[in-house]
């Protein structure tokens, strides 16, 4: 235990290599988390970054502490508070040149899936992110299971997405399996905080009430054919009722189509913004 203590009395390093790059307190680095990150970690992805500080935890392991270039409360940060200075390992930071780091000028659009594997056709949205995740998407477009975490989302929209795409079931008393494209109207006075629920409308209030809501959202629904309510373990259904299951392979082609017109239309935005 000696030794243990002994060894956080050392100092630091105070400096760290990456792929022959030196950084150091006051680098600039663009941030690249591992697939197998959290949500809050992807969120990040492409963002650039000022070190703060080069951390060695009580296994050797090197961090790096990061401050991020456009939070505007980049200064809690330097004060060491949560939510504002963020860690990532040395593979996970790329060394960036002294100016502004190069803006791809891709739009980025986020695709959630949304949902309960364990309630039946609640696992829609779930099973339809997974299936998506393993094809080729565009440049920019971002695909992620977030499940029942219902407060990691409204976190995940403070990123700057030009689009998210939620995908979940909701009945609408149409035929089950039918699936639509619904456009969200957020009410300008609701704030609903509900730990568990996922419904798009709480989401896009909670994530307001935090700062941002993309400027386009869109839901892809699909009419369930069985509410699974889950009150008692009997009630679990750990599988899509057959018409959602189709409806799956139906919905991913609809969600690459709107995927595709959300990134052009948001490049045509900005070029008239840029005009």
């Amino acid at each position: 235990m000696t030794d243990f203590w002994d060894e956080q009395g050392r100092r630091g390093a105070e400096t760290a290599s990456i792929d022959g790059r030196e950084i150091r307190k006051g680098s600039r680095v663009r941030l690249s988390p591992r697939a197998r990150g959290d949500v809050f970690d992807l969120a990040l992805a492409g963002r650039t970054a000022v070190v703060e500080a080069i951390e060695e935890d009580a296994e050797g392991r090197i961090h790096v502490a990061v401050t991020l270039d456009d939070d505007p409360g980049r200064d809690l940060g330097e004060a060491r508070f949560p939510g504002h200075r963020f860690f990532f390992a040395l593979d996970e930071v790329e060394p960036t040149d002294d100016g502004p780091a190069p803006n791809t000028g891709a739009p980025r659009v986020l695709v959630a899936g949304i949902g309960n594997i364990f309630l039946g056709d609640d696992g829609f949205g779930v099973a339809v992110a997974r299936r998506l995740a393993q094809r080729k998407l565009p440049q920019g477009v971002e695909v992620a299971d977030f499940g029942i975490r219902g407060m990691d989302l409204p976190y995940a929209l403070q990123a700057d997405y030009d689009a998210v795409v939620f995908v979940d079931a909701a009945p609408r008393g149409e035929r089950p399996g039918t699936i639509s494209v619904v456009e969200p109207e957020l009410d300008e006075g609701a704030l609903m905080i509900d730990t568990h629920g996922m419904d798009p409308v709480r989401v896009l209030g909670l994530a307001r009430a935090l700062g941002r809501v993309p400027p386009r959202v869109l839901v892809v629904a699909c009419e369930p054919e069985r509410i699974v309510r889950g009150e008692h373990d009997e009630d679990l259904v750990g599988e899509l009722s057959p018409p959602v299951q189709a409806a799956v392979d139906e919905a991913i082609p609809v969600v690459a189509s709107l995927v595709a017109e959300l990134a052009a239309e948001s490049n045509s935005t900005r070029k008239a913004v840029e005009r």
